[in-house]
């Protein structure tokens, strides 16, 4: 008897393994494999099942095949892709779909694999996978955390961050606002104890993720 699949989470912010696959049979083995390390997972049929389903909110993983009947894998992912989600993706491919993969890597895919794979490297793969969403998750948690920040900042001492940011001593801050140096000094102290940081080179940093979205 086949493993019934867990209903996917109320919580979008559960960490879960998203399959799509048209294949019932590889579907329901990977329920058996991951479940039994522990991980929840989630299944779709097809790409239009998952979409119907997917928030930005999601966290964990995607392995998508690539071939499907209407909607294909690549299609999924670049529509993904143009709607900002951030899940680490992996194809499932056949022998025939390998140029297609390598296509998605080159848009952002992190890995694909054939099948039929060994379960052991598709461990290894969605344990790199999770720890990536992870680390993408408190990056977003971190530039969502500087915005806010930056929204406490008077309009002065905006003017006076972005200054600093670009490398402006308080004198030549004072010369260009028309302000004593005393005031530049009072509205950095202010600055820096508003954006939470210690040093120059901390605040600096946090405005450039912010306003760049590199990290």
């Amino acid at each position: 008897m086949s493993p019934t699949p867990k209903p996917l989470e109320p919580n979008a912010q559960t960490e879960t393994v998203h399959i799509v696959d048209d294949d019932e049979a590889l579907r329901d083995s990977l329920i058996w494999l991951l479940e039994s390390e522990g991980y929840s997972v989630a299944t779709h049929a097809s790409a239009e099942d998952f979409l119907a389903i997917w928030t930005p909110l999601l966290r964990g993983c995607l392995l998508l095949d690539v071939r499907m009947p209407g909607m294909s894998g690549l299609e999924l992912y670049e529509k993904l892709a143009s709607e900002g989600s951030t899940l680490p993706v992996v194809f499932i491919t056949g022998h025939g779909d390998v140029p297609m993969a390598v296509s998605a890597l080159k848009k952002g895919a992190i890995d694909f694999i054939e099948k039929p794979f060994n379960d052991r490297d598709m461990l290894t793969l969605i344990a790199q996978c999770l720890e990536l969403d992870r680390e993408r998750s408190s990056q977003k948690r971190q530039d969502a955390e500087v915005s806010r920040r930056l929204e406490l900042l008077t309009s002065r001492e905006r003017e006076v961050l972005d200054l600093i940011v670009a490398g402006r001593l308080n004198k030549q801050i004072a010369d260009t606002l028309g302000i004593s140096i005393k005031t530049v000094e009072v509205h950095r102290a202010r600055v820096m104890e508003k954006m939470g940081v210690a040093s120059l080179a901390g605040l600096v940093q946090q405005v450039l993720v912010a306003e760049t979205g590199k990290h």
